[in-house]
Protein backbone atom coordinates (compact mmCIF):
# COMPACT_ATOMS: atom_id res chain seq x y z
CA UNK A 1 0.00 0.00 0.00
CA UNK A 2 1.49 3.36 -1.02
CA UNK A 3 2.20 6.09 1.50
CA UNK A 4 -0.40 8.35 -0.13
CA UNK A 5 -3.08 5.66 0.02
CA UNK A 6 -2.43 5.04 3.70
CA UNK A 7 -2.53 8.79 4.35
CA UNK A 8 -5.91 9.02 2.58
CA UNK A 9 -7.30 6.14 4.69
CA UNK A 10 -6.21 7.76 7.93
CA UNK A 11 -7.38 11.28 7.09
CA UNK A 12 -10.74 10.03 5.78
CA UNK A 13 -11.20 7.95 8.93
CA UNK A 14 -10.46 10.96 11.14
CA UNK A 15 -12.92 13.19 9.26
CA UNK A 16 -15.70 10.59 9.25
CA UNK A 17 -15.22 9.83 12.94
CA UNK A 18 -15.38 13.52 13.82
CA UNK A 19 -18.64 14.08 11.95
CA UNK A 20 -20.34 10.88 13.13
CA UNK A 21 -19.39 11.17 16.80
CA UNK A 22 -20.15 14.89 17.11
CA UNK A 23 -23.58 14.38 15.53
CA UNK A 24 -24.16 11.54 17.97
CA UNK A 25 -23.22 13.63 21.00
CA UNK A 26 -25.46 16.51 19.95
CA UNK A 27 -28.35 14.03 19.86
CA UNK A 28 -28.40 13.64 23.64
CA UNK A 29 -31.78 15.12 24.48
CA UNK A 30 -34.16 13.13 26.65
CA UNK A 31 -37.17 15.44 26.32
CA UNK A 32 -38.50 14.17 22.97
CA UNK A 33 -39.29 10.56 23.81
CA UNK A 34 -42.49 8.87 22.69
CA UNK A 35 -43.98 5.38 22.68
CA UNK A 36 -44.80 2.97 19.86
CA UNK A 37 -45.86 -0.65 19.46
CA UNK A 38 -43.02 -2.64 17.92
CA UNK A 39 -43.14 -5.58 15.50
CA UNK A 40 -43.31 -7.97 18.46
CA UNK A 41 -46.42 -6.34 19.91
CA UNK A 42 -44.56 -4.63 22.77
CA UNK A 43 -44.87 -0.99 23.83
CA UNK A 44 -41.46 0.59 23.34
CA UNK A 45 -40.20 3.99 24.44
CA UNK A 46 -38.34 5.74 21.60
CA UNK A 47 -35.55 8.31 21.99
CA UNK A 48 -37.01 10.88 19.59
CA UNK A 49 -33.99 13.21 19.28
CA UNK A 50 -31.19 13.85 16.79
CA UNK A 51 -29.84 11.11 14.59
CA UNK A 52 -31.06 8.54 17.12
CA UNK A 53 -34.67 9.76 16.95
CA UNK A 54 -35.85 6.38 15.67
CA UNK A 55 -33.78 4.31 18.08
CA UNK A 56 -35.12 3.04 21.39
CA UNK A 57 -34.75 5.09 24.57
CA UNK A 58 -32.67 2.27 26.06
CA UNK A 59 -30.27 1.90 23.11
CA UNK A 60 -29.74 5.53 22.09
CA UNK A 61 -27.72 6.47 25.22
CA UNK A 62 -25.53 3.42 24.56
CA UNK A 63 -24.83 4.66 21.03
CA UNK A 64 -24.11 8.15 22.36
CA UNK A 65 -21.76 6.70 24.98
CA UNK A 66 -19.92 4.92 22.17
CA UNK A 67 -19.70 8.18 20.23
CA UNK A 68 -18.28 9.97 23.29
CA UNK A 69 -15.66 7.26 23.80
CA UNK A 70 -14.57 7.31 20.17
CA UNK A 71 -14.35 11.10 20.06
CA UNK A 72 -12.62 11.73 23.41
CA UNK A 73 -10.39 8.67 23.77
CA UNK A 74 -9.99 6.62 20.58
CA UNK A 75 -9.75 9.37 17.95
CA UNK A 76 -6.90 11.25 19.72
CA UNK A 77 -5.06 7.94 20.17
CA UNK A 78 -5.58 7.14 16.49
CA UNK A 79 -4.13 10.52 15.48
CA UNK A 80 -1.11 10.01 17.78
CA UNK A 81 -0.42 6.56 16.29
CA UNK A 82 -0.80 7.95 12.77
CA UNK A 83 1.70 10.75 13.43
CA UNK A 84 4.13 8.29 15.04
CA UNK A 85 3.89 6.03 11.99
CA UNK A 86 4.51 8.98 9.67
CA UNK A 87 7.60 9.87 11.68
CA UNK A 88 8.97 6.37 12.17
CA UNK A 89 7.78 3.40 10.12
CA UNK A 90 8.67 0.79 12.74
CA UNK A 91 6.87 -2.51 13.01
CA UNK A 92 5.47 -1.55 16.44
CA UNK A 93 3.95 1.64 15.01
CA UNK A 94 2.39 -0.38 12.20
CA UNK A 95 0.90 -2.78 14.74
CA UNK A 96 -0.45 0.07 16.89
CA UNK A 97 -2.18 1.60 13.86
CA UNK A 98 -3.52 -1.80 12.79
CA UNK A 99 -4.91 -2.46 16.27
CA UNK A 100 -6.59 0.92 16.77
CA UNK A 101 -8.03 0.82 13.25
CA UNK A 102 -9.48 -2.62 14.04
CA UNK A 103 -11.21 -1.07 17.07
CA UNK A 104 -12.62 1.66 14.82
CA UNK A 105 -13.81 -1.06 12.44
CA UNK A 106 -15.64 -2.73 15.35
CA UNK A 107 -17.36 0.58 16.13
CA UNK A 108 -18.16 1.19 12.46
CA UNK A 109 -19.72 -2.27 12.10
CA UNK A 110 -21.78 -1.69 15.25
CA UNK A 111 -23.31 1.58 14.02
CA UNK A 112 -23.65 0.48 10.38
CA UNK A 113 -25.64 -2.64 11.27
CA UNK A 114 -26.99 -1.75 14.72
CA UNK A 115 -28.34 1.79 14.51
CA UNK A 116 -31.75 2.46 12.97
CA UNK A 117 -31.48 3.99 9.50
CA UNK A 118 -30.80 7.73 9.67
CA UNK A 119 -29.29 10.63 7.72
CA UNK A 120 -25.72 9.53 8.49
CA UNK A 121 -26.10 6.13 6.83
CA UNK A 122 -23.73 6.95 3.95
CA UNK A 123 -21.11 8.16 6.44
CA UNK A 124 -21.53 4.93 8.44
CA UNK A 125 -20.97 2.93 5.28
CA UNK A 126 -17.96 5.07 4.39
CA UNK A 127 -16.36 4.60 7.80
CA UNK A 128 -17.04 0.86 7.75
CA UNK A 129 -15.60 0.45 4.26
CA UNK A 130 -12.51 2.57 4.69
CA UNK A 131 -11.64 1.13 8.11
CA UNK A 132 -12.15 -2.40 6.74
CA UNK A 133 -9.76 -1.83 3.84
CA UNK A 134 -7.35 0.06 6.09
CA UNK A 135 -7.17 -2.96 8.41
CA UNK A 136 -6.66 -5.27 5.42
CA UNK A 137 -3.92 -3.10 3.91
CA UNK A 138 -2.04 -2.76 7.20
CA UNK A 139 -2.29 -6.51 7.81
CA UNK A 140 -0.95 -7.15 4.31
CA UNK A 141 1.92 -4.72 5.03
CA UNK A 142 2.78 -6.54 8.27
CA UNK A 143 2.71 -9.91 6.53
CA UNK A 144 4.93 -8.50 3.78
CA UNK A 145 7.42 -7.27 6.37
CA UNK A 146 7.47 -10.69 8.04
CA UNK A 147 8.44 -12.39 4.76
CA UNK A 148 11.52 -10.23 4.23
CA UNK A 149 14.83 -12.08 3.98
CA UNK A 150 16.39 -10.84 7.23
CA UNK A 151 13.24 -10.87 9.34
CA UNK A 152 13.47 -12.38 12.82
CA UNK A 153 10.89 -11.78 15.52
CA UNK A 154 10.73 -13.42 18.93
CA UNK A 155 8.52 -12.75 21.92
CA UNK A 156 7.70 -14.36 25.24
CA UNK A 157 4.28 -15.44 26.43
CA UNK A 158 3.09 -16.36 29.89
CA UNK A 159 0.49 -18.74 31.23
CA UNK A 160 -1.49 -15.68 32.24
CA UNK A 161 -1.66 -14.49 28.62
CA UNK A 162 -2.87 -17.89 27.45
CA UNK A 163 -5.41 -18.00 30.26
CA UNK A 164 -6.55 -14.48 29.32
CA UNK A 165 -7.34 -15.61 25.78
CA UNK A 166 -9.28 -18.65 26.96
CA UNK A 167 -11.20 -16.76 29.64
CA UNK A 168 -12.03 -13.88 27.28
CA UNK A 169 -13.19 -16.25 24.56
CA UNK A 170 -15.45 -18.02 27.05
CA UNK A 171 -16.70 -14.79 28.65
CA UNK A 172 -17.89 -13.46 25.31
CA UNK A 173 -20.17 -16.50 25.12
CA UNK A 174 -21.17 -16.50 28.77
CA UNK A 175 -22.17 -12.83 28.58
CA UNK A 176 -24.55 -13.20 25.62
CA UNK A 177 -25.45 -16.86 25.04
CA UNK A 178 -27.95 -17.23 27.93
CA UNK A 179 -30.03 -14.39 26.47
CA UNK A 180 -30.29 -16.17 23.14
CA UNK A 181 -30.93 -19.62 24.62
CA UNK A 182 -33.73 -18.38 26.88
CA UNK A 183 -35.27 -16.54 23.94
CA UNK A 184 -35.21 -19.66 21.76
CA UNK A 185 -36.66 -21.85 24.49
CA UNK A 186 -39.50 -19.43 25.21
CA UNK A 187 -40.07 -18.68 21.49
CA UNK A 188 -40.00 -14.99 22.35
CA UNK A 189 -37.77 -12.16 21.08
CA UNK A 190 -34.65 -11.20 22.98
CA UNK A 191 -35.12 -9.02 26.03
CA UNK A 192 -34.66 -5.38 25.04
CA UNK A 193 -34.67 -6.26 21.32
CA UNK A 194 -37.21 -3.41 21.10
CA UNK A 195 -37.38 -2.05 17.52
CA UNK A 196 -34.45 -4.09 16.22
CA UNK A 197 -34.29 -7.44 14.48
CA UNK A 198 -30.99 -8.58 15.97
CA UNK A 199 -28.21 -7.37 18.28
CA UNK A 200 -24.98 -6.70 16.37
CA UNK A 201 -22.90 -7.02 19.55
CA UNK A 202 -23.94 -10.65 19.86
CA UNK A 203 -22.88 -11.28 16.27
CA UNK A 204 -19.48 -9.59 16.53
CA UNK A 205 -18.55 -10.91 19.98
CA UNK A 206 -19.81 -14.49 19.58
CA UNK A 207 -19.24 -14.96 15.86
CA UNK A 208 -15.90 -13.22 15.32
CA UNK A 209 -14.03 -12.10 18.42
CA UNK A 210 -14.59 -15.14 20.62
CA UNK A 211 -13.37 -17.68 17.99
CA UNK A 212 -10.46 -15.32 17.24
CA UNK A 213 -9.32 -15.62 20.86
CA UNK A 214 -8.89 -19.37 20.48
CA UNK A 215 -7.15 -18.95 17.11
CA UNK A 216 -4.69 -16.48 18.67
CA UNK A 217 -4.12 -18.94 21.52
CA UNK A 218 -2.87 -21.45 18.93
CA UNK A 219 -0.80 -18.91 16.99
CA UNK A 220 1.08 -17.45 19.95
CA UNK A 221 1.75 -20.89 21.41
CA UNK A 222 3.56 -21.52 18.13
CA UNK A 223 5.35 -18.15 18.61
CA UNK A 224 4.21 -17.03 15.16
CA UNK A 225 4.58 -13.35 14.25
CA UNK A 226 0.98 -13.12 13.03
CA UNK A 227 -0.13 -14.39 16.44
CA UNK A 228 1.68 -11.47 18.06
CA UNK A 229 -0.02 -9.02 15.66
CA UNK A 230 -3.51 -10.39 16.34
CA UNK A 231 -2.86 -10.62 20.08
CA UNK A 232 -1.87 -6.95 20.20
CA UNK A 233 -5.01 -6.15 18.22
CA UNK A 234 -7.44 -7.93 20.56
CA UNK A 235 -5.70 -6.40 23.58
CA UNK A 236 -6.36 -2.93 22.13
CA UNK A 237 -9.97 -3.85 21.34
CA UNK A 238 -10.48 -5.19 24.89
CA UNK A 239 -9.04 -2.00 26.37
CA UNK A 240 -11.28 0.11 24.16
CA UNK A 241 -14.39 -1.85 25.13
CA UNK A 242 -13.36 -1.63 28.77
CA UNK A 243 -13.42 2.17 28.49
CA UNK A 244 -16.57 2.28 26.38
CA UNK A 245 -18.92 0.15 28.50
CA UNK A 246 -18.75 2.25 31.69
CA UNK A 247 -19.25 5.43 29.64
CA UNK A 248 -22.27 3.88 27.93
CA UNK A 249 -23.66 3.04 31.37
CA UNK A 250 -23.11 6.62 32.56
CA UNK A 251 -25.10 7.96 29.60
CA UNK A 252 -27.90 5.49 30.32
CA UNK A 253 -28.01 6.60 33.96
CA UNK A 254 -28.03 10.26 32.84
CA UNK A 255 -31.06 9.38 30.70
CA UNK A 256 -32.81 7.99 33.78
CA UNK A 257 -32.50 4.32 32.84
CA UNK A 258 -32.28 1.93 35.78
CA UNK A 259 -29.52 -0.67 35.35
CA UNK A 260 -29.96 -3.82 37.51
CA UNK A 261 -26.88 -4.62 39.59
CA UNK A 262 -26.48 -8.16 38.13
CA UNK A 263 -26.39 -6.61 34.66
CA UNK A 264 -23.66 -4.23 35.79
CA UNK A 265 -21.58 -7.17 36.95
CA UNK A 266 -22.01 -9.39 33.90
CA UNK A 267 -22.11 -6.74 31.17
CA UNK A 268 -19.78 -4.04 32.53
CA UNK A 269 -17.52 -5.13 35.38
CA UNK A 270 -16.40 -8.30 33.57
CA UNK A 271 -15.24 -6.35 30.52
CA UNK A 272 -13.55 -3.65 32.62
CA UNK A 273 -11.60 -6.37 34.43
CA UNK A 274 -10.60 -7.93 31.09
CA UNK A 275 -9.47 -4.49 29.89
CA UNK A 276 -7.17 -4.09 32.91
CA UNK A 277 -5.59 -7.47 32.23
CA UNK A 278 -5.30 -6.54 28.53
CA UNK A 279 -3.35 -3.38 29.42
CA UNK A 280 -1.04 -5.41 31.66
CA UNK A 281 -0.39 -8.11 29.06
CA UNK A 282 0.21 -5.64 26.24
CA UNK A 283 2.94 -3.98 28.26
CA UNK A 284 4.52 -7.31 29.10
CA UNK A 285 4.49 -8.80 25.62
CA UNK A 286 5.84 -5.60 24.03
CA UNK A 287 8.75 -5.55 26.46
CA UNK A 288 9.60 -9.16 25.61
CA UNK A 289 10.09 -8.60 21.87
CA UNK A 290 13.49 -9.31 20.32
CA UNK A 291 13.43 -8.49 16.62
CA UNK A 292 15.54 -7.86 13.55
CA UNK A 293 13.15 -6.13 11.17
CA UNK A 294 13.57 -4.21 7.93
CA UNK A 295 10.53 -1.99 7.28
Amino acid sequence: MSKNMLKIVFIATIILLLIITICGLFSFNTSNSYEIVNQYGEIIKMFGAGIYAHDSYFKAPIFIGSDFTMLVFILPLFIIFFLKLRKEKSIENHIDCFAILALILYYAASISFGVTYNSLQLLYIGLFGISFYGVCFLLAKLISISTSHHFTFEYSITKGMLAFLIVTGICLFVAWLPDIISSLISSKPLDLIEVYTTDITYVLDMGIISPLMFLIFYLIKKRLFIGYVFFRMVLKVCMGIGIMLPIQTVFQIMAGIQIPFPALITKVFTFVLLALFAALYERRIKSSVVANVSV
